[in-house]
């Protein structure tokens, strides 16, 4: 066996890869093994009051973790058909991925959670992006499938929801002023998109070395600069190259018939009767999918993305274009696809928008990002996709 200080980085991480897979095909024989021992009933045959007892005694689980498991294993195991003669598993799809290792315990919680809101057969397309992806992004990946296989569905005939109030309470203790709101969905996000750009952390100086404020106080000197820069209203903090905006994205045909929903910035929707309202207001940018504008493009003038550039990159990505990453446009840049400093030009079709984390990334590692079709498609490095199939981020497709 060579020991592993002596592999190359890459083959490393593919053993490490194929070890978790046979971790996960022994995960799914234990699986199986617990949905026997509950169906036969194995708890009141050992004098148990159910079966997470057996298992916190047995393996020495918390009972927080057998129960996990047990209900895991439920999942998978199947239930009793109608006929009583057979057992049908509930999820076939996760089960089959489970058995080959390519799922987690974790993988097949969330996959069970998201199914709860989508027909039996979404479970293929789930299960597909959970083969590439971690269980936090396949909760995201459902939430959106279901908006988009429901979004046109007729409006239930249940009593309409009380309109969402703002509340904010105000409370003065030994000095300080203790504040805390409520705020409705499209208020709630002018308030982020105000405070996100002011929170960022300082950049690190030679002086004062990095940013260490905790998040809670950088959000909280955020809010005190917000105070301060209201009352010098005409010094509005830019953000992505223009004043701080909101913009709401809709389909022109949807905004002319007032059907459907319109996104917002950071990912909610609101209803089609509420555009034409926020189209009128200050600060928000109505931008309509399918009209004749054209996407901007200004050659090589520039390096920087100007404010028309970034808006449509918003209309085309709707957030961080990297698989799986879920960051909304206010925490994005705008990414030359071919290099400036390769002679690429800053324009819509040679830009993709990227976090902060993904941004690096792609710099300084073996991912690779292409422009094809019109749409932004990623490469893996060789250790994790040797035959480095293309990717793209699903979960913003639904919106």
């Amino acid at each position: 066996m060579i020991e592993t200080r002596l592999l190359p980085t890459d083959e490393l991480l593919r053993s490490l890869v194929d070890e978790v897979v046979e971790i996960r095909v022994r995960e799914n024989s234990v699986l199986q093994k617990i949905a026997e021992l509950d169906r036969r009933g194995a708890a009141g045959e050992l004098g148990y009051k159910n079966l997470p007892q057996v298992l916190r005694h047995a393996v020495r689980w918390d009972l927080t973790t057998a129960k996990k498991w047990v209900t895991n294993a439920g999942l998978l195991g199947g239930e009793i058909t109608p006929t009583g003669s057979e057992l049908a598993p509930v999820l076939p799809v996760t089960a089959d991925a489970v058995a080959e290792g390519a799922l987690s315990v974790e993988h097949v919680a969330v996959v069970a959670e998201v199914m709860k809101a989508l027909p039996a057969e979404a479970e293929e397309s789930v299960v597909g992006f959970a083969r590439e992806h971690e269980p936090s992004a396949v909760r995201v990946f459902g939430k959106e499938l279901a908006y988009l296989l429901y979004q046109n569905d007729p409006e239930p005939r249940e009593a309409e929801a009380a309109p969402q109030v703002n509340q904010h309470v105000m409370n003065w203790k030994n000095g300080m002023l203790e504040i805390r709101a409520l705020l409705d969905t499209v208020t709630g996000a002018k308030y982020e998109a105000l405070l996100d750009p002011l929170a960022k952390p300082r950049p690190e100086t030679v002086e004062d070395g990095p940013d260490l404020r905790p998040r809670a106080v950088r959000e909280g000197d955020a809010l005190a600069e917000l105070v301060d820069l209201m009352l010098r209203a005409d010094q509005l903090p830019e953000h992505g190259g223009e004043p701080v905006t909101l913009t709401v994205t809709m389909r022109y045909d949807d905004l002319a018939k007032q059907v459907g929903q319109a996104t917002l910035d950071n990912g909610e929707h609101v209803p089609a009767d509420q555009v034409r309202q926020l189209a009128c207001s200050a600060g928000i940018i109505p931008l309509l999918l399918g009209a004749k504008s054209q996407p901007m493009d200004i050659g090589r003038k520039t390096r920087t993305f100007t404010a028309g550039i970034r808006r449509t990159l918003v209309a085309r990505d709707r957030g961080c274009a990297f698989p799986g990453c879920g960051r909304p446009p206010r925490q994005c840049d705008g990414h030359h696809v071919r290099h400036w400093s390769d002679g690429g030009d800053t324009s819509v079709d040679n830009a993709v928008l990227l976090c902060r984390h993904h941004h690096t990334l792609i710099h300084q590692s073996e991912w690779d990002v292409t422009m094809e079709h019109g749409i932004p498609t990623f490469y893996a490095p060789r250790w994790l996709d040797e035959n480095r199939t293309p990717r793209r981020n699903l979960l913003h497709t639904a919106v």
